[in-house]
């Protein structure tokens, strides 16, 4: 048997120990906490200032779009896939089914590698927020580790519980982040932009191939992309939605193709509403804070009480954020603890008898997120060049490792998907034939993945300039070692099961809740 196999394997049967909780969330609700996990409101403060004052300047809304069409070609393959397999643990499931065992158990490891890193990433912004709006509205002056460990401690009792819960407390901070973003860009529209208009010319997605000054197209690319990971996890819950198959292919275009709209009208208003070189000066930090760009002109064109809400929701918006990326990486976990690969990581698998969540796998994503966040607290001094830890490194270094491995992941997947529909054999009778297409199996993943790619050599070759500040740091050296180690760690655990093991080996991406060969 090849690493890559060309035939449907017949699933082992898993030992389960309860399954996640049936219909739990429609359409509206794996939508909710899909956005929630892109969190609008933290990508467009925190990453839009960097695409305009380092990569594409007044360009960076073309960018957007330029970005929405890759990802919808990307969708629209993963899509087909989602139709077929419908597993917790998406991207192990899909890629396992689509080029093997082996290949699955890598880029499943990478694929949890970073939604784990991704929940740290996410507390530290949450916590440089939330200590910079405490000062701002005049409180007490304390640590950041302080509001990190409240939000850590928050999303262990959410994650802890039904996922219903969750999806309700993501839904109300995120149509409150979306109300105060789509009102700052709704006001600068009616007012026909601030000192020179409203900036058409932006919207040309030809900007994404052009820098500022002193900057890099391919950080405006990147940061662009990075502004929608997250977006793929629909499929994590496909076996908590109700009639996943129709659900699941949706809400990921939904969310690509919303979120790419939005994202690209709200970058527009926002060079608008500055004005080009205002914005490219507020965001490179040669006129005072990076997040002015957002807070100055939502002052400005909505008022005082605005810009107060916004900072407030830039922590309830990371927190949401945070939640989400514990709810994927918890679920992560429990796929693997539910095929038994090994004694050590079966209880992952458990579910809790009442709320039917991954409890145990919440856990330990609940301890992981704390080791790592003491890590920074702990052994990263503050840099004169990046003196809060909490946002230039444990944000921003966790960003990059996570949305390395997640760009590397997709492009597999990709491939995957032409694998399962054009290679892998199926029987006469499967769903599958009858299925794909030139279009939507084999030329849109085909684009996807080199979009993919693309984005990953840029993201490599310009890796110190992703860092900034923070590129001193150890974590920072060892990123591209950890995601690449991780990677080829599955893949070798998978080919020393498939020879010692093979009763374990058939268990890896085992578990699925439907697969058009098994029906």
């Amino acid at each position: 048997m090849s690493t890559l196999d060309t035939s449907v394997e017949p699933a082992a049967p898993a030992v389960t120990h309860g399954s996640l909780k049936k219909n739990a969330v429609g359409m509206i609700g794996v939508i909710f906490m899909v956005l929630a996990t892109a969190a609008p409101i933290t990508a467009m403060t925190g990453n839009l200032p960097i695409a305009v004052g380092s990569g594409n300047g007044a360009g960076t809304p073309g960018t957007f779009l330029f970005a929405t069409a890759v990802l919808a070609v990307f969708t629209i393959g993963y899509g087909a896939m989602a139709r077929h397999v419908t597993a917790t643990g998406a991207f192990y499931g899909f890629i396992t089914r689509g080029l093997g065992r082996a290949a699955g158990l890598g880029a499943g490891l990478m694929a949890t590698l970073a939604y784990m890193v991704f929940e740290g990433s996410l507390i530290g912004i949450f916590a440089s927020f939330f200590k910079t709006d405490v000062e701002t509205f005049g409180g007490p002056k304390i640590s950041w580790i302080g509001y990190a460990l409240v939000g850590i401690a928050v999303i262990a009792m959410l994650g802890y519980f039904d996922i219903s819960i969750s999806g309700k407390v993501l839904g109300v901070f995120l149509v409150a982040e979306v109300i105060i973003l789509a009102a700052l860009g709704l006001a600068v529209l009616f007012h026909g932009g601030g000192p020179a208009g409203l900036q058409a010319q932006s919207l040309n997605p030809g900007n994404a191939f052009k820098a500022v000054a002193g900057g890099s197209a391919a950080i405006g690319l990147f940061f662009a992309f990075w502004s929608w990971v997250g977006f793929e996890t629909t499929a994590v819950y496909g076996e908590e939605s109700r009639n996943p198959t129709k659900i699941i292919p949706r809400a990921t275009l939904i969310v690509v193709i919303g979120l790419g709209l939005f994202y690209t009208f709200i970058a527009w208003m926002t060079i608008s509403g500055n004005g080009p070189s205002q914005a490219i000066a507020v965001s490179n930090g040669s006129t005072g804070n990076a997040f002015d760009l957002f807070f100055g002109i939502t002052q400005k064109f909505i008022g005082v009480w605005a810009k107060d809400v916004y900072m407030v929701l830039t922590v309830t918006g990371s927190f949401a954020c945070a939640l989400a990326f514990h709810n994927s990486a918890s679920r992560y976990l429990y796929a693997f603890g539910r095929d038994e690969l090994h004694p050590a990581v079966r209880h992952l698998g458990r579910t809790h008898p009442t709320h039917k969540s991954p409890h145990i796998a919440s856990v330990v994503q609940s301890i992981v997120t704390l080791a790592i966040t003491l890590g920074f607290f702990w052994f990263q001094a503050p840099t004169k060049a990046a003196p809060d830890v909490a946002y230039y490194f444990e944000f921003g270094l966790l960003a990059i490792m996570g949305t390395m491995a997640i760009l590397i992941v997709q492009a597999i997947c990709s491939i995957s998907v032409i694998w399962y529909f054009h290679v892998t054999k199926h029987p006469a009778d499967s769903p599958v034939l009858a299925t794909r297409s030139w279009w939507r199996t084999l030329l849109a993943p085909a684009l996807g993945a080199l979009g993919m790619v693309y984005v990953v050599y840029l993201l490599f070759s310009h890796l110190s300039f992703a860092a900034g500040a923070a590129a001193t740091s150890p974590v920072y050296q060892i990123t591209p070692y950890v995601v690449i180690g991780v990677g080829v760690l599955g893949v070798v655990v998978g080919l020393v099961l498939r020879a010692v093991s093979p009763e374990h080996y058939q268990k890896i991406g085992a578990t699925v809740l439907a697969d058009a060969a098994e029906k």
